[in-house]
């Protein structure tokens, strides 16, 4: 009798012991599907170049403000300005690899997908309007296309930037003026080439590195939209601003393929449509911007030099040939042709 009193008693104290591990394991699985509700909460990176100041950076921030209101909160964008990512390049690999969710970027796309090349060949745009239908038309979509295609980066949407201008220590007025001048370019074939044919010796370099370059004379100059040359003080290492107006350029909002493919469809329609409401917003910053900066430039020292660009455009559209051969002599005729 006593045995069977003492597992009637252990069975009892089991059931009581079994029924308050259950109680707790009720309320740690109620814990952690509250902490689950913010662990859906998506957070991604964005990377750029420029620094806070640039319209760039504050596209950017706008386009995070957008992401986060369409996506009600489940996707939060985190921007990191002035290459604390990595340069241009890095910023590709990155979002081939996965590890960088998204990235403004320009010319370089032409080293993971070579017929961007064309896109960076001075003077082959006209001007703005140029520019324009040629991104915003099926010349721009086509190349959305091939970039994801060939390069596993999806191409959201084009932003516009000013016309690249020159800058250097000594006065350009002429195109004979450039020999021997070293100029910093973006590692781009097209336009090491172009300002080769111009007499210039160029030199390519990485962004982050202009500046001190300039500074210790390992570059005579460079090359950049006023914006970029405002927002990196690169008139306090520069005396001359040179109104050559060589390229009519832009910077591209690219995404991650591999992190595109792990969103909602809700998700991933958020983030287009944040793209072009982000687009109007930087294309719209970059033309207020333009006569401001070069106002700003000259109160900050820089004298600013206005050429006959006609002697720079005719030797620069000696290599375009060469390039539109090599990289696609369709796409350059649809260039040049877009009215």
């Amino acid at each position: 009798m006593m045995k069977k009193s003492i597992a009637i008693t252990m069975m009892i104290v089991m059931l009581f012991v079994s029924a308050v591990a259950c109680g707790k394991s009720e309320n740690n699985n109620a814990g952690s599907s509250s902490s689950g509700n913010s662990d859906k909460v998506v957070k991604l990176k964005l990377g750029h170049i420029t620094s806070e100041s640039d319209a760039w950076h504050k596209g950017a921030l706008k386009f995070a403000e957008l992401v986060k209101e369409k996506t009600d909160g489940s996707v939060e964008v985190e921007v990191f300005p002035s290459s604390t990512l990595g340069n241009d390049r890095d910023l590709i690999e990155g979002m081939q690899l996965g590890s960088v969710d998204f990235a403004l970027v320009a010319g370089v796309l032409s080293n993971f997908y070579e017929p961007y090349s064309i896109l960076e060949l001075p003077y082959l745009f006209r001007d703005v309007d140029h520019l324009k239908n040629v991104l915003y038309g099926d010349v721009g979509e086509q190349l959305k296309q091939d970039l994801l295609a060939n390069a596993q980066v999806r191409g959201l949407d084009f932003w516009l930037r000013g016309p690249r201008e020159l800058t250097a220590n000594r006065k350009i007025e002429k195109v004979e003026d450039l020999k021997g001048l070293k100029v910093r370019v973006p590692e781009i074939p097209a336009s090491i080439a172009a300002w080769k044919a111009m007499g210039a010796s160029p030199t390519p370099m990485a962004f982050g590195e202009v500046y001190s370059s300039l500074q210790t004379g390992v570059i005579d100059g460079q090359e950049n939209p006023l914006a970029l040359i405002s927002s990196n003080k690169f008139n306090e290492v520069q005396q001359y601003l040179m109104m050559t107006n060589h390229v009519y350029g832009y910077v591209q909002l690219t995404m991650s393929d591999i992190t595109y493919g792990k969103l909602t469809k809700e998700q991933q329609t958020a983030i287009e449509e944040a793209a072009k409401e982000a687009t109007v917003f930087e294309n719209e910053l970059v033309a207020q911007q333009e006569e401001e900066l070069l106002t700003q430039l000259k109160e900050n020292g820089m004298e600013v030099v206005e050429l006959d660009t006609a002697p720079f455009m005719e030797k620069a559209q000696t290599v375009h040939a060469e390039f539109a051969e090599k990289y696609g002599q369709e796409l350059y005729d649809s260039i040049v042709n877009t009215k």
